[in-house]
């Protein structure tokens, strides 16, 4: 134990707290990250950031433990400073954690957004929310159709899901379907891969952002941040858009660091307001004027698309929504829901008495998801228990309201129809005005 140096935990998701260390941490010589912490994501924790990705200060690797172990972790390691590397939580969640961390022993941070963005050669366009569930891709797939038109070569780079193997994970690049299976990415993945895929898109995702944007630098005039879970960019943005939700209207305001993202807004977009009430909408409107009073608005619907309403109509029906979007996200409904009222579902099965293996320890993880099922496949053994938890349910019919078809990577024994949305801006100004402008 080398008491010379600042020792440091970095509380994470897989995610943004591997950024952090590579951006700020990684070569520094005057610190010693003795762990990271894993929250949020199942089975992301009792592994380690392996030393080919750590760097030369760290020829063993770094390990990676459960949160639940920082406060002992503080006092065995004698932590100097913890680091929160990890987003969509709520302003009472951060402050929880930064007083347990205090009463323990150590120091408190929050990496300052600048600190870790990556410069480009090429003009960055960054797509974010303030949660988890706004509509973020639609946002993103939306944008890259507009650069499209204007005839801009692009590729998108997606805010990481690495949930395999750090060290084969730490370039990746997907431009046909056949990638998806090739780097066995998980159903959170695939979700959020295909759609850009099928629309002639290339992505990048994976650990070392340094290496990704480099490598994408080299085929595309634009990069296109799509970012996930409400952080903001990696890359530091020449333009930013932020989505804001107003079925969760002061959400804008009280989740860290949803309001960061809305505060460094150039665009902002109020999606959903062909569902949501007059009252959400004006409220987030008025948070928006107070927080980015010379930020654009724009605003936009997400209309569904069901793909046989005749399996809704008259049935007892099982709802599987986007699995992040349900839990930490909090959504509570969401395009299954809206296809289930309008299209004369008899009722919305409740799935928990259903519920097999890790998908009934997500719902006690997670109690008010409710009536909804969420689409969790973290690894082949969580997408079986997906499976089993479905076609053991008693559903008449099944409504896939997931981004990616789910009867594609499991077998459906029960009826079911998909569920599908697009952005559809209402009025102006659009993200073609502003993005005319801006190019």
């Amino acid at each position: 134990m080398d008491k010379d140096k600042t020792r440091i935990v970095i509380m994470g998701a897989a995610g943004r707290d591997f950024h952090n260390f590579n951006t700020l941490y990684r070569n520094d010589e005057q610190v010693e990250v003795v762990a990271f912490t894993a929250a949020q994501i199942p089975n992301i924790d009792d592994r380690s950031y392996p030393a080919e990705l750590a760097g030369k200060l760290y020829p063993q690797g770094i390990p990676i433990l459960p949160e639940s172990e920082l406060e002992s972790l503080i006092a065995d390691q004698q932590v100097d400073e913890v680091i929160f590397s990890y987003s969509d939580v709520s302003y009472e969640y951060v402050m929880g954690w930064g007083a347990r961390v205090i009463a323990a022993g150590a120091a408190f941070l929050l990496p300052g957004a600048r600190d870790t963005m990556l410069s480009s050669s090429r003009p960055v366009i960054a797509v974010g929310a303030v949660r988890t569930g706004c509509g973020k891709s639609q946002t993103t797939r939306c944008v890259a159709q507009v650069l499209k038109d204007l005839d801009k070569e692009l590729v998108v780079v997606r805010h990481p899901m690495p949930y395999g193997n750090l060290a084969r994970q730490r370039v990746q690049r997907f431009a046909v379907l056949e990638d998806l299976a090739r780097h066995e990415c998980t159903i959170e993945e695939m979700e959020e891969y295909e759609p850009h895929i099928n629309a002639g898109t290339v992505v990048y995702a994976g650990v070392d952002y340094q290496a990704i944007l480099e490598q994408a630098e080299q085929e595309a005039g634009v990069i296109l941040w799509d970012g996930g879970n409400n952080d903001t960019s990696f890359f530091k943005p020449d333009f930013t858009i932020t989505v804001v939700d107003p079925h969760r209207p002061g959400h804008e305001l009280a989740y860290y660091p949803g309001e960061v993202n809305l505060r460094m807004a150039d665009v902002v977009v109020i999606n959903k307001v062909d569902t949501a009430p007059q009252e959400g909408i004006e409220r987030v409107r008025a948070n928006i004027r107070e927080a980015n009073p010379t930020a654009m608005v724009v605003e936009a619907a997400s209309p569904i698309t069901v793909e046989d309403a005749s399996v809704i109509a008259g049935r007892r029906v099982l709802v599987v929504e986007d699995g992040p979007t349900l839990t930490h996200g909090g959504m509570k409904f969401g395009a299954g829901v809206l296809a289930a009222e309008k299209y004369g579902a008899k009722e919305m099965i409740d799935p928990r008495p259903f519920a097999r293996g890790s998908i009934a320890e997500t719902f006690q993880a997670y109690p008010e998801t409710g009536l909804l099922l969420p689409a969790m496949g973290y690894g082949e053994a969580q997408v079986k228990d997906l499976e089993a938890t479905i076609n053991g349910s008693d559903a008449e019919a099944v409504i896939i309201a997931t981004p990616i078809d789910l009867r594609r990577v499991i077998n459906m024994a029960k009826p079911s129809t998909r569920v599908t949305y697009q952005l559809e801006e209402v009025g102006a100004p659009t993200l073609a005005d502003a993005l005319k402008s801006f190019v």
